[in-house]
């Protein structure tokens, strides 16, 4: 197939998209632009391979959320979707620590017992790329004015790649890091990928401008966090343009040249066979 333009992570199998999801799906095809749509636990992770099943311009990730069920995440099913042939990658996974505490703040023994949980289950999904070659959709979210969690899958990371002596390769999605972290990540052959609020707020330009333009890709994260001009309504993988424009505006390109460059590289990372136009 051709592509125009590549989401490389939306959550189409959501609720938010039973009403039109054909609709949106169709738009998509007419328009060439591709997505990955997100498994978040076993149930969305059979829903995000049967769907990709029926189109050929969408494709899958298997796994389990961070906080998907607080600290009693299956991983067990998870195996097994990691075979399909439509399955471009594991995830998302990674660390969460935006809300630990917000509740009881004070509980540190909790809050220590939650974040080895989700590291536990984040080196099962490691283990698991690293078994099928696949690469990995990282998710992480630090606690608010810190790095933590970004800290802690970069330790993650960057030890089971010294003792496996083999590459360990994905994506790090709705990257919200800082140019140090992002050189961190870059180093160990990690990708980074911009959503919808790179088009409204500034926080994100130093970091952009510094990522190699074959390191970097465009992501809606769809149903949430739309662009301008639809910020605060549904989210949806068309609108991954208006990321492609901010993107090109901050790297000094033009508009096609970016979407040709971050669709070949959603292309590359993914192991997506098709043409970019």
């Amino acid at each position: 197939m051709q592509y125009s333009l590549f989401d490389i992570h939306s959550h189409l199998t959501f609720s938010d998209f039973d009403v039109d999801r054909d609709a949106v799906i169709a738009r998509m095809k007419e328009e060439k632009i591709g997505t990955i749509t997100v498994g978040t636990d076993v149930q969305t992770s059979k829903d995000s391979i049967a769907l990709a099943e029926k189109h050929e311009h969408l494709f899958a990730t298997v796994g389990i959320h961070p906080t998907h069920e607080g600290v009693h995440a299956d991983f067990g099913g998870i195996p097994e979707l990691a075979r399909h042939s439509k399955v471009v990658a594991l995830g998302e996974t990674g660390l969460d620590y935006f809300r630990l505490g917000e509740n009881n703040p004070n509980d540190k023994y909790q809050i220590s017992n939650i974040k080895e949980e989700q590291r536990r289950l984040f080196i099962q999904h490691v283990e698991l790329a690293q078994e099928h070659a696949l690469p990995l959709m990282i998710h992480a979210r630090p606690a608010k004015g810190s790095m933590d969690a970004y800290e802690d899958v970069l330790t993650v990371l960057e030890s089971m790649k010294h003792e496996a002596r083999s590459t360990i390769q994905g994506n790090v999605h709705f990257f919200a890091g800082t140019v140090d972290v992002a050189r961190r990540f870059l180093n160990l052959g990690f990708s980074l990928s911009f959503d919808g609020p790179i088009t409204f707020a500034r926080d994100y330009d130093e970091v952009i401008r510094f990522i190699p333009q074959d390191m970097i890709m465009a992501e809606t994260d769809a149903p949430f966090a739309a662009p301008t001009p639809f910020r605060g309504k549904r989210n949806e993988p068309p609108y991954v343009r208006h990321v492609v424009e901010k993107i090109a505006e901050l790297k000094g390109l033009s508009i096609e040249a970016c979407a040709r460059m971050l669709t070949a590289n959603a292309l590359r990372a993914f192991r997506i066979e098709g043409d970019v136009v």
